[in-house]
């Protein structure tokens, strides 16, 4: 039995047990970076979360030491060599490297995207060609993360160097082979389980969903899974899947997809939208009278003067957690679900839009970005949608006011966008901000002008407040502005400081705002009901006037009729939706979580308690949407 590797096949062990080590080091690191996002109650509740994300560490650290594993276990004599050694101790550095670097990423990154890294993010950087600087900008923003991974890595050398595998020459050839090759099948079954998440055929392989099982409150699910899995597990993955929960007739009654008004306009409106990068509803004092959040700083003075002459939601929700599902939402009406409907396989279709009405209408169309040409994916996705003129840096012409990183300033593009609309009426032109970015810079000049909150976005975000002050002073003396309709809004939220928005359905609060010089649209008030970006684009095809049906999940914010109204968003591992007096959590196939609507922090799941009609009712209601979803996605129907 000398021939048996034993030695190795401990040092094995020794080894993956060192990864495992540092995955929970990886995790209390991720929790204490963004512990004010992750409130754990208990250290119990803590070591609990951390036993159930061993699972998904396994399938994680698996993934990635699959070869090492072969490579460290192979019959090939010359295991035990120093120089092989030294070539195994290289691969599994530099692979779970790599690899564990995702964590620490995640440490700035969620604060930001409110979810772990997924595969998603190949998609979003693909249009950058900024991605170095970002890099090193964020570096040098956050220069603790990495920091902390250096430490970790040195740590870890400092771990494995000390084990080592003795060399040792196989006297007994059948042995070595025979033995190696039983070790070798014993592993492999071992890893294939691993990987699944258990050993059981009926059992799917566990997904992000599945962290959901072992937490009170879904935001902690995020603390349960691990970067390296969230993302391995998502590459190639497909979440949109025709499903059947309710008949047609249904759909067709009670999520009322096609809408149809009849407003009459005598002169059809210009339409501006601004869609304001980060724009959380935390910043803005205008939308926040009523939150009772002590000691409230505002940092949007004009936007909180506009409202005082506009029609404002305040209780607006975004329907994305990225720049473009912020654009597909508010221009088309399609929210981003767990996996985003603009990367998917089928975002490529024709797409009914405010920007097809417009078109229909016989609008000049128009969108700008301050970004280089292509960046972030607006000018795809805008082309899909029909815009018939695209603006960026490349049409603006003039470095001297690019940011270094991102975009042309906002300051001087919103005026080149001012003096640019407008050659042509009735037009629907739509802007989407920049400065309000990472890394929150605002130009030198403007340095000491503007007051430094406790967030870094506060600076930029009161720079940005004060180009849309200008632009307004420049528009108001255009020709076409007295009958023009300006729509403010936000594609996603950012940091957080208050409390009150802490909590999960509040990640998404965004404010909304119509505005309009010409007192016959009776856009003015302020209106409590609970809104999402999806009702941008029925409400703007109401005012415009237009008398054909339209496709849309949301509704018109300014018509008397009783529509249907169902808040959906993601947390990127489950839909939420409200409906009623209630938030429902839903996992693709069941409803998961019942909360009440003035829960926004999903802290107390009613879903094993005795439940309404109405309950029941609207159980089918969230089915029945994501159905209609799915079919009208997949099956092409978004016109």
């Amino acid at each position: 039995m000398k021939d048996v590797r034993w030695q190795e096949f401990l040092v094995l062990i020794y080894r993956l047990a060192l990864v495992f080590f540092f995955y929970q080091i990886a995790r209390f690191l991720f929790w204490i970076f963004n512990k004010d996002l992750l409130p754990i109650d208990s250290i119990g509740d803590y070591f609990s979360i951390s036993y159930y994300g061993t699972a998904f560490d396994t399938t994680a650290i698996l993934y990635v030491n699959s070869v090492f594993i072969l490579l460290s276990l192979v019959p090939i004599v010359v295991n035990t060599k120093a120089g092989y050694q030294k070539f195994l101790c290289w691969w599994y550095f530099i692979t779970n490297g790599i690899a564990y670097s995702f964590n620490f990423g995640d440490f700035v990154y969620f604060k930001f995207s409110q979810s772990r890294l997924t595969s998603s993010v190949l998609s979003v950087v693909e249009h950058e060609s900024n991605l170095w600087k970002v890099f090193f900008n964020g570096i040098l923003q956050s220069p603790l993360v990495p920091i902390s991974f250096i430490v970790c890595m040195v740590f870890w050398v400092f771990l494995y160097k000390p084990v080592k595998v003795n060399y040792r020459k196989p006297q007994n050839l059948v042995v070595y082979f025979v033995s190696s090759i039983l070790m070798l099948c014993v592993t492999a079954t071992l890893v294939v389980g691993g990987i699944r998440g258990d050993f059981k055929h009926s059992t799917r392989p566990i997904n992000l969903v599945d962290a959901n099982k072992h937490v009170k409150n879904p935001t902690l699910a995020n603390v349960v899974l691990n970067s390296v899995f969230s993302f391995f597990r998502t590459i190639n993955t497909n979440s949109f899947k025709l499903v059947h929960f309710v008949d047609e007739a249904f759909i067709t009654e009670e999520i009322q997809p096609y809408k149809y008004y009849e407003r009459e306009v005598e002169e059809k409106p210009n339409i501006v939208i601004f869609i304001v990068e980060s724009f959380g509803k935390e910043y803005s004092g205008a939308f926040n009278k009523e939150s009772n959040i002590k000691n409230y700083v505002s940092y949007t003075p004009f936007v909180d003067s506009l409202a005082q002459h506009s029609l404002i939601f305040t209780n607006a929700f975004a329907n994305g957690r990225q720049s473009i599902h912020g654009m597909s939402s508010i221009l088309a009406g399609i929210p981003s679900l767990t996996d985003a409907f603009t990367s998917s396989p089928y975002s490529n279709q024709k797409i009914q839009s405010i920007v097809s009405v417009a078109n229909d209408m016989g609008y000049d169309t128009s969108f700008y970005h301050g970004a280089p040409n292509g960046s972030m994916g607006f000018q795809g996705f805008g082309n899909i949608l029909g815009f018939k003129h695209y603006f960026g840096k490349d049409e603006y012409n003039n470095d001297e006011d690019f940011d270094g990183i991102w975009a042309i300033w906002d300051e001087p593009f919103f005026q080149y966008f001012a003096n640019n609309i407008g050659k042509t009426q009735p037009f629907m032109s739509t802007i989407f901000t920049a400065s309000s970015h990472d890394p929150f810079k605002i130009p030198e000049q403007y340095n000491g002008k503007f007051k430094k909150g406790p967030l870094a976005i506060h600076e930029p975000m009161q720079y940005t407040d004060m180009a849309l002050k200008r632009f307004f002073e420049t528009a108001s003396i255009k020709p076409w502005f007295q009958n023009t309709i300006f729509v403010i809004t936000a594609d996603h939220t950012n940091m957080i400081h208050y409390d009150e928005y802490q909590k999960a359905m509040n990640r998404f609060a965004i404010p909304m705002l119509f505005y309009s010089p010409n007192p016959k649209y009776k856009l003015e008030g302020v209106d409590k009901r609970f809104v999402q970006q999806i009702d941008i684009y029925p409400t703007l095809a109401d005012l415009m006037g237009y008398k054909k049906s339209i496709r849309s999940w949301g509704r018109s914010l300014v018509s008397d009729k009783e529509e249907p109204n169902i808040i959906v968003n993601s947390n990127s591992i489950q839909e939420q939706m409200i409906i009623g007096d209630y938030i429902y959590t839903f996992d693709g196939k069941d409803v998961i979580g019942i909360y009440n609507k003035a829960d926004l922090g999903l802290t107390e799941n009613l879903i094993n308690q005795p439940r309404s009609k109405q309950q029941e009712f609207d159980l089918l209601k969230v089915k029945a949407w994501y159905q209609d979803y799915m079919d009208r996605v997949i099956n092409r129907k978004l016109y």
